[in-house]
């Protein structure tokens, strides 16, 4: 789409909006919201919106695509502006844009049943949830698989998406499909951590397809890609006490 620009820059936008527009009143606000998405086009060609919302600057909206994109534009679709929103308030700068994203990855992986996860949950009482999208053939995924029982022994429950890293044509691609089909996908996740070679079929109605893009969709760009229970995204691996901090669960 258009190229990223300084992330500072939406806020400086953000500050031109002519003062008039600062004089109506808030169910305006979200009629525009809906009349932007109708009729957001480029080139004659209608944009894919998943959904407009508001922002603290009025007559500014955050406009987020299908495709997981996402930008900034005026009540008339004129100006569009990529890059991140940030309030300057006293405790310093304030990513709107990134608390944004992460309310949104939230639900969309709650949306995710559980039927379609690989959980590891222990026998510890549950004290927090994590998503980890996953590839067996990834080492760092390999590293964090092994910290597993330590997360559970904390009360931590693993909930696995697949994220194939090299596509859906790739190997590791079938070794996920192959989990997933398993009769016992826990049993078959740890053996396909070991590398072990799995003896399963890739032929079920299996979700592997469809989380790799739901991945790609909230931001992962590789594996393994932790998303803790507020949205945030944390990429790459890390120990089970860092984890644990994170999460506030460190004693």
């Amino acid at each position: 789409m258009i190229a990223l620009t300084h992330r500072l820059a939406g806020s400086l936008f953000a500050l031109a909006v002519p003062l008039a527009s600062l004089l109506l009143p808030a169910a305006a606000w979200a009629g525009a919201a809906e009349r932007l998405a109708e009729r957001l086009e480029v080139n004659g060609q209608p944009m894919p919106v998943a959904s407009v919302h508001e922002t603290p600057v009025p007559g500014f909206y955050l406009v987020r695509l299908e495709t997981g994109e996402a930008f900034y534009s005026d009540a008339e679709g004129k100006y569009f502006l990529v890059g991140d929103l940030y309030e300057n308030g006293q405790g310093g700068l304030t990513n709107l844009t990134e608390q944004s994203r992460n309310v949104e990855r939230a639900e969309q992986l709650a949306n995710v049943p559980e039927s379609e996860r690989v959980v590891f949950r222990g026998t510890a009482e549950k004290r927090a949830e994590i998503f980890v999208f996953t590839d067996t053939t990834c080492p760092y995924c390999r590293q964090f698989h092994e910290e597993v029982p330590t997360l559970n022994e904390m009360g931590i429950e693993v909930h696995y998406l697949a994220f194939p890293r090299a596509g859906m044509n790739s190997q590791g691609a079938r070794i996920l499909e192959q989990i997933w089909c398993d009769g016992n996908p826990t049993e078959a996740m740890n053996a396909g951590k070991r590398q072990e070679t799995l003896s399963g079929g890739t032929d079920c109605d299996n979700p592997v397809e469809a989380q790799y893009h739901l991945g790609m969709t909230v931001g992962v760009q590789g594996t393994p890609a932790i998303v803790l229970p507020d949205g945030r995204l944390v990429p790459g691996y890390v120990p089970a006490e860092r984890l644990a901090d994170m999460l506030g669960l460190a004693e």
